[in-house]
C-alpha cells in the first residue's frame, strides 16, 4: 500500500503541540518557561502538576500511536514506507511547523509509535529501562541513550526484524540529536542510587561519579 498518506498524516499528527495548547488553555501560561524550555509533556507536568502532565503525556503518546498503528497493524504497510511512517510522528513533534519548525524531545511520541508497532511489548521494555536509568543517573540524556541501546539489544535477541531495527536506529538518531547538549555532560549517580549501590557492594564510599 502507498505509504505517503501515512507519512503525511504521521508528521501532521506528531506536529500538533498538545502540551503547549493544554498549558495555554488550562494554565494560561507558556510551558516553555519551565524546565528545559521545551514544549513537551514533561514541562506541562512541571507547570501544571500531575493532572495536566498526564493529559499531555497521553496526548503525545496517542498522536504517535494512532497513525503508526493504522499504517502497520490495520493497513499492513511495510518496507521503506513504514520506516518513514514510523519516523514521521517524532519528527513532527521535534520540528513542528506550528512552532516555527522547533519542538520537543519526542520521547512520549516515540513511545507511542512503538505501541503502534508492537502494542505492549516494546513500550514495556522501553519504560522499564527508562525508569531504571532515570532513577540511577543524574543526566537524563544518558538515561535515554542507555535505554535506546538496551532496546536495540532486546530487538536483536528477541525480535530481529530488520524493519523494526531500522526504525529504532532512526529514533535513536533523533534522540541523540535532541539530547546532544545533555550527552556532553558526564553522568553521575544520584545520591539515593549511590547509597543503594553501596549497600550491595557495587559502589565505593568514594564513588561520586
Amino acid at each position: 500500500m502507498n505509504a505517503v498518506p501515512w507519512i503525511i498524516l504521521g508528521f501532521f499528527s506528531g506536529s500538533l503541540p498538545f502540551s503547549l495548547w493544554l498549558g495555554r488553555l488550562l494554565l494560561h501560561t507558556d510551558i516553555r518557561q519551565y524546565g528545559d524550555g521545551n514544549p513537551g509533556a514533561t514541562n506541562a507536568l512541571r507547570a501544571g502538576g500531575l493532572g495536566v502532565g498526564m493529559a499531555a503525556y497521553f496526548l503525545d503518546i496517542f498522536k504517535g500511536a494512532l497513525p503508526v498503528a493504522l499504517a502497520y497493524q490495520v493497513f499492513g504497510v511495510r518496507g521503506p514506507g513504514m520506516f518513514l511512517a514510523a519516523l514521521a510522528p517524532p519528527l513532527g513533534h521535534a520540528f513542528s511547523p506550528f512552532l516555527g519548525w522547533k519542538g520537543g524531545k519526542a520521547l512520549a511520541v516515540i513511545l507511542g509509535t512503538w505501541i503502534g508497532l508492537t502494542l505492549y511489548e516494546m513500550p514495556a521494555v522501553i519504560l522499564i529501562q527508562l525508569v531504571f536509568w532515570t532513577l540511577l543517573l543524574t543526566v537524563d540524556g544518558w538515561s535515554v541513550l542507555l535505554t535506546t541501546l538496551g532496546s536495540a539489544a532486546y530487538l536483536l535477541f528477541f525480535k530481529p526484524d530488520p524493519l523494526l531495527l531500522a526504525i529504532l536506529a532512526g529514533h535513536a538518531a533523533l534522540v541523540i540529536w535532541k539530547h546532544r547538549l545533555d550527552l556532553r555532560r558526564r553522568p553521575g549517580l544520584k545520591p539515593r542510587a549511590r547509597r543503594w549501590l553501596q549497600k550491595i557492594g557495587l559502589a565505593s564510599n568514594q564513588d561520586r561519579t
